[in-house]
């Protein structure tokens, strides 16, 4: 038995769905740019943001919905665009939907309007999907900083794999709110210019909101051509509460454990799709951690460059781009890379790399000390 991905949807700066994301990401597009809100934050500041107008008018198309937030708008309309693409039923016992989410409603503390405001808790927030949906299980709500979108995937596997059920719909969702750039200006983690992953210049992150949306199901007989979930796994570092372990200790735990789970080996693998922050401590942690685990030969690359930083939605968008990326044998550039320059040197993308992709590793890591890591197999 098998787990395979039949299904994503993107919703970023850059495009509604993963097709119109993929086109910008091949060209290294960024969608990066300055944002003028006082709501938000009181002088202009960077962000990757989802254009309002168009999200509004793809979810009056869904019309049987009760007054909804700017994010559970994100997830109903992406949800319902992956939809689209199968047979899935949705409203089955045997489908269940996990989102992926830091902070959830965090705007309802600001301006509930309408809106019932017990919504900013994250549990009441997924009911009102599930409702929606007609899904007669409880919607599970994976909430562990920004690995928790790979995390989900990790989960929506494992229920996969032990039977509990025949399909699952992992949507990963945030938005820039005045609370989440309150929070990172407060680190002075901001890059004043859009963010270079990997870069030996680089200066800190940039800010994006998305929904991705990734349906999987499980299956006794693969077709090729198909990506296969084949090992995750998590682990942390305790180093510090923002601070990454300056070995990569809790990277390394997870990429070896994902490893061991996909039962292969570091060589085996063809490209890495790393968290890529573009903080000073995150992309030379990630550097340590790929080389004691003897893959610095390996290409690299980060998608944050284009969209930013997408907290709770960035490992569901970066691995529904991954799968797309192992399916046309193209490793994306690194949008805002000029001079590749971490503590251990990498092999990073900054051009568009044609490749048979095998095997491919995501890895994610957040405040707490955590990381979290899967890998991907193409089935032959």
């Amino acid at each position: 038995m098998a787990v395979r991905f039949i299904s994503s949807n993107i919703i970023t700066s850059l495009g509604f769905t993963t097709e119109e994301n993929l086109e910008n990401l091949q060209v290294a597009a960024v969608g990066i740019t300055s944002v003028s809100n006082p709501l938000l934050y009181p002088t202009p500041f960077l962000a990757s943001v989802v254009n309002t107008d168009r999200l509004g008018n793809l979810f009056l198309k869904i019309m049987n919905v009760s007054e909804a937030t700017r994010l559970e708008k994100m997830i109903l309309v992406s949800v319902t665009e992956a939809l689209k693409h199968t047979n899935v039923d949705i409203a089955s016992p045997r489908t269940q939907i996990i989102i992926s989410t830091t902070k959830g409603n965090i705007d309802l503390l600001q301006t509930p309007g309408n809106i019932d405001p017990q919504r900013v808790l994250l549990w009441k927030m997924a009911e009102f999907i599930g409702v929606h949906f007609k899904n007669p299980n409880t919607v599970k709500v994976v909430s562990n900083a920004c690995i928790s979108g790979v995390l989900a995937i990790n989960t929506a596997a494992m229920m996969l794999n032990r039977g509990i059920c025949d399909h699952v719909i992992v949507v990963g969702a945030d938005l820039v709110t005045r609370f989440v750039i309150s929070g990172f200006m407060s680190f002075l983690s901001l890059s004043p210019d859009p963010c270079k992953p990997f870069d030996h210049n680089r200066d800190g992150l940039s800010l994006g909101e998305a929904t991705g949306t990734l349906i999987m199901e499980k299956t006794d007989s693969p077709n090729n051509g198909d990506i296969l979930f084949a090992g995750g796994a998590t682990a942390n570092d305790a180093n510090h509460i923002s601070g990454p372990s300056r070995t990569g200790e809790g990277s390394v735990i997870a990429i070896r454990s994902a490893l061991n789970e996909a039962g292969i080996q570091a060589e085996d693998i063809d490209h890495i799709n790393a968290h890529g922050t573009a903080t000073r401590y995150n992309d030379d942690m990630e550097s340590i951690a790929i080389h004691r685990t003897e893959m610095e030969a390996v290409t690299v690359n980060s998608y944050k460059g284009s969209w930013g930083h997408t907290l709770g939605a960035a490992g569901v968008i970066e691995t529904a781009a991954l799968i797309e990326s192992m399916r046309k044998g193209i490793i994306w550039p690194t949008a805002g890379l000029r001079t590749a320059g971490t503590v251990q040197p990498l092999k990073v993308s900054n051009n568009p790399e044609t490749k048979t992709l095998s095997n491919c590793l995501k890895l994610a890591s957040g405040f707490g000390g955590c990381n979290a890591a899967l890998v991907l197999k193409k089935k032959q």
